[in-house]
């Protein structure tokens, strides 16, 4: 249907004040606040990677942070994934900068870029291309003219792309700060000398790049004027600029944290998330970003390490598929909301502040206008307290922060949580057969395999007596590089020997060990941490015996003082056990190969899909190692975000249609790790404090983009190095299955969404559950409700001793069928003679369909 007349003024007014803030203008600022066209701003920014989705992704992530409460997108730039070599640059598909940038832009937000180019990031290399290292007289991150030389050189290409497109404020755009280096303070001493003055180099050349924005450099505690020095970490409200002319500014609020395979999975609670956020603004800060807000999906081999999962979910506020995490996402809008009530008094205000106790103060900002906004903050970890604040009551949970944007009415506290919560299911869906012929059986999926042979394929690429370092030999160019050697047994050492075992040592990263085209055994270990030293027992025969090692990377180190020297591979192989003696390897004669024959073919794109080396079967086999397998299948129904279940195969690398879907590897955390069933949020937060998952696969699930899907006719590959059952591989659709509230009487009893002033009815406004569903479904069924004292959480609630028995009758009358419904906890609703002299909940399931 075509628009009316008012619809189409509607809409050019709400596209006018988009780009109203989209496009910045002048960028100043003080020791108060960033300064956009002559406004103070309050800056609630959401760090979204571009390649860590795809293009597809990008509008609706930016507007769902936007509807979150966020003005701001922040993302790094990722320098190896645009300069693959000297000169040769890209910008197509997830790394098309610009596009992502002007897509910000048209969201009408703001942008922060953090160039670098180094980022660290849990991203392969920190980011940086592997073939830097091997320019001459190349050493990283210090007064280096080679380093600096590349570094200018990429900086400078970034810099001059952003104004030939006008993406900087100061042209019109939307970018409005830009930074340099990233946490080079934590390693700066390691460097010395040279350590200080690149720093001081680093922030001359971004200023010489003359962007008309300003310039940010993390963790960096010698920055010099006009550059602000940022805070990174769990909590920044104790941090202070170095230059008394810079702004407070979070660059990096870790909501969460990354995963690595073989560990448990990290969680953060919002209550401590918004605690620490309404404790950044109380003690005068300015602009927060949230590292991640999402995480996304480190594709192919992005992922950094070594170990790094393939997922960067990172518990943030939208997940990895797209969806926002309840109640994280809206219990940080809400907070976003507070926040902004207080913004005029915040960056106009005078602030005081005022001890109400041990652990309990308030800070207020105040004008001569009478404009007044307070804080109210207990930071005891355990003990819940009663204040008094201008002649009022207030009760302040532990570790929490009240938000009064009049100085009387709460609004916000951090530690009550009345957003909807979900419950997200991954739903499998078997594969459905392609239809890529008329004459095609449809009732069977159609495989096809391809066998890898352990070992050197083809010609070595060179021979050495003992071992290389893999990254210095494979370039990055594959995780995977062959180390073969061939060992004669006589017969009488094995009548004579007990079993034989290899002894391998190494720096890592990963390794399976084959003994006459015979998978022995796999390993792995961090060098720099947890090396490998283990013990194979080995099948031998008389005669000739042919090792083959496949040594493999599982990303390369992301950072660290001189990190880029930081190598993998074997340092010492022996047998035991061969007439009671140890036979040393270490200093035999080893052929190299580089990569696998299946890559060198490219079985998993373009013309190597159609290659004549893949053979058709009904039943692919399982359990073998080296194998790769293809199939044709049709996209899942629906539109649902998919993601790919691995849980019955080994460890290796997946692609659908040619886009590198990632490594799997569903390894396992240990059942003896410290996981909780409830975590307390109250006390300072430490990425182990909250996991769940131990005895579990660390990644189970794998996600797929929707829009790589073609209609029919899709290509999966999968490269299996160690063995599993293809079969059972399926797509599973990540899936909403119910929606919860649960909210208490004590809750704030002024929501953002109703204030407007200080009223006396907005004052007594009864605490309220809502529940919100998904574009275009409905509240199809109430599956749990109750007013009283019920327990459990989302998914699992239970009646309490205390229970009114209309509770599910009166919310199926108010919600049901609706897209949305606000049920108030008052007496037209519920019998509050019920658990009378105790705070009383309301918990509400709902099923939307």
């Amino acid at each position: 249907m075509g628009m009316s007349l008012i619809s189409v003024h509607c809409f050019v007014l709400v596209l006018v004040l988009q780009l109203a803030v989209g496009n910045a203008g002048n960028v100043s600022f003080d020791t108060r606040s960033f300064i956009i066209d002559g406004q103070r701003k309050l800056l609630i920014s959401a760090a979204i990677h571009y390649p860590r989705s795809v293009p597809a992704m990008w509008p609706g992530l930016i507007q769902l942070a936007k509807e979150g409460g966020a003005n701001v997108i922040e993302s790094y730039v990722f320098w190896n994934g645009h300069e693959l070599s000297p000169d040769n640059y890209y910008f197509g598909g997830r790394y098309d900068l610009v596009k992502f940038v002007k897509t910000v832009q048209q969201a009408g937000m703001y942008m922060i870029l953090r160039i670098g180019p180094f980022v660290a990031a849990e991203w392969t290399y920190g980011g940086v291309p592997v073939w830097v290292h091997y320019v001459s007289g190349m050493e990283f991150r210090t007064d280096n003219e080679p380093w600096k030389h590349y570094m200018k050189k990429f900086t400078t290409y970034i810099v001059n792309l952003m104004k030939k497109e006008k993406l900087f404020a100061s042209q019109g755009g939307p970018i409005i700060m830009s930074q340099i280096e990233n946490e080079y303070g934590y390693y700066e001493g390691y460097y010395g000398d040279g350590g200080k003055r690149y720093a001081k180099w680093a922030a001359e050349m971004a200023l010489s790049q003359n962007t008309g924005v300003p310039w940010i450099m993390c963790q960096q505690w010698d920055t010099p004027d006009p550059v602000i020095n940022t805070c990174n970490g769990f909590y920044c409200h104790d941090f202070t600029p170095i230059s008394p002319h810079s702004p407070k500014i979070w660059t990096e609020n870790w909501p969460g944290w990354f995963k690595t395979f073989g560990s448990m999975d990290p969680h953060r609670p919002v209550e401590d998330v918004s605690f620490a956020v309404a404790r950044f603004f109380q003690k005068g800060g300015s602009g927060n970003n949230y590292y991640m807000y999402h995480g996304g999906t480190n594709f192919g081999r992005t992922a950094g390490g070594p170990f790094i999962t393939t997922s960067y979910d990172y518990d943030a506020p939208i997940d990895e598929y797209g969806l926002p995490r309840l109640p994280k996402w809206g219990h940080l809008k809400e907070l976003h909301g507070a926040i902004k009530l207080c913004e005029n008094a915040l960056l106009h205000g005078k602030r005081t502040n005022l001890s109400l106790g041990p652990l309990l103060e308030a800070d207020v900002y105040t004008d001569s206008s009478g404009l007044c906004a307070a804080f109210l903050s207990n930071s005891d970890n355990k003990t819940d307290s009663v204040v008094k604040f201008r002649n009022m009551t207030y009760h302040l949970p532990a570790w929490s922060v009240s938000i009064l944007p009049d100085c009387k009415n709460v609004v916000y506290n951090t530690a009550k949580v009345g957003s909807q919560t979900s419950v997200v299911d991954m739903v499998p869906e078997d594969f459905q057969p392609s239809v890529v012929s008329p004459d095609e059986d449809l009732k069977a999926l159609q495989w096809e395999v391809f066998l890898e042979k352990p070992g050197t394929w083809g010609y070595p690429d060179f021979n050495i007596t003992g071992f290389v370092d893999n990254i210095n030999t494979t370039k990055d160019i594959t995780d995977y590089l062959w180390v073969t050697t061939s060992v004669y047994v006589d017969e009488k050492f094995l009548k004579n020997s007990s079993s034989p075992v290899l002894l391998v040592k190494s720096k890592g990263h990963a390794m399976h060990v084959f003994v006459n085209q015979k998978l022995q055994g796999s390993a792995s270990g961090n060098g720099t941490v947890f090396p490998f030293d283990v013990k194979i027992p080995i099948t031998m025969k008389a005669g000739n015996n042919e090792i083959a090692l496949l040594t493999m990377t599982v990303g390369l180190p992301t950072a660290g003082p001189g990190y880029e020297w930081i190598g993998s591979g074997l340092t010492s192989v022996e047998i035991q056990g061969l007439n009671n003696k140890i036979l040393n390897l270490t200093e035999v004669s080893w052929d190299y190969k580089v990569g696998l024959l299946g890559e060198f073919l490219d079985l998993y794109k373009g013309e190597g899909l159609k290659s004549t080396k893949w053979v058709s079967t009904a039943n692919p086999p399982k359990q073998r190692p080296l194998t790769w397998y293809k199939v044709l299948v049709d996209h899942p129904s629906g539109n649902d975000p998919v993601g790919l279940d691995m849980i019955h195969m080994g460890k290796g690398l997946a692609w659908l249609n040619g886009e590198e879907i990632g490594r799997y590897w569903p390894r396992k955390s240990s059942k003896h790790d410290a996981c909780v069933d409830h975590c307390d949020y109250r006390g300072s937060f430490s990425p182990n404090k909250c996991s769940t998952g131990c005895g579990e696969p660390t990644q189970r699930w794998y996600h797929v983009p929707r829009s790589w899907f073609k209609p029919s006719g899709n290509v999966l590959v999968i490269f299996e190095e160690s063995g599993g059952d293809p079969t059972q591989i399926r797509f599973s659709k990540r899936r909403a299955a119910g929606f919860c509230s649960l909210v208490s009487e004590d809750h704030p009893t002024i929501s953002v969404e109703s204030w407007t002033t200080a009223t006396e009815e907005t004052h007594d406004k009864k605490a309220t559950a809502q529940l919100h569903c998904p574009s275009n479904t409905r509240i199809s069924a109430i599956k749990f409700a109750s007013f009283g004292n019920p327990s459990g959480a989302c998914g699992s609630f239970s009646q309490g001793n205390c229970h009114d028995p209309n509770s599910a009758s009166v919310v199926e009358k108010i919600c049901l069928n609706r897209s949305k419904c606000s049920i108030e906890l008052s007496e037209e609703n519920f019998d509050l003679s019920s658990c009378s002299g105790t705070i009383r909940r309301l918990a509400v399931e709902a099923v939307c369909s």
